[in-house]
């Protein structure tokens, strides 16, 4: 079956760095956009980065454009490089992969994935 495995999150300094990565397995992923999602306690799924397969058409929210990059490697990995972290970056941070072709929300305006991981904790200290 599918699976998305992220790893790479744990405690760093406020201005620190940490990689998170993806690993997808279980399917080709060539139709999909990869995506990472976070959540922190008591607040919604917050969007955070996507990029094509491909590597193609990165995006990012506002609050962490210049501090994060998302990128594919050349194996089925995606990577999500979060530098100059912040308290308010403190969050489960979750890897999707979603078609190409559907939006990431859907009813009532909740972000959906075609898959989801587990989930990694990040937590950045003041």
């Amino acid at each position: 079956q599918v699976q998305l495995v992220e790893s790479g999150g744990g405690l760093v300094q406020a201005g620190g760095s940490l990689r998170l990565s993806c690993a997808a397995s279980g399917r080709t992923f060539s139709s999909y956009r990869m995506g990472w999602f976070r959540q922190a306690p008591g607040k919604e799924r917050e969007f955070v980065a996507a990029i094509d397969w491909s590597g193609g058409s990165p995006a990012y929210t506002t609050s962490v454009k210049g501090r994060f990059t998302i990128s594919r490697d050349n194996a089925k990995n995606t990577h999500l490089q979060m530098n100059s972290l912040k308290p308010e970056d403190t969050a489960v941070y979750y890897c999707a992969a979603r078609l190409l072709t559907k939006p990431w929300r859907g009813r009532g305006g909740q972000y959906e994935a075609d898959y989801w991981g587990q989930g990694t904790q990040v937590t950045v200290s003041s």
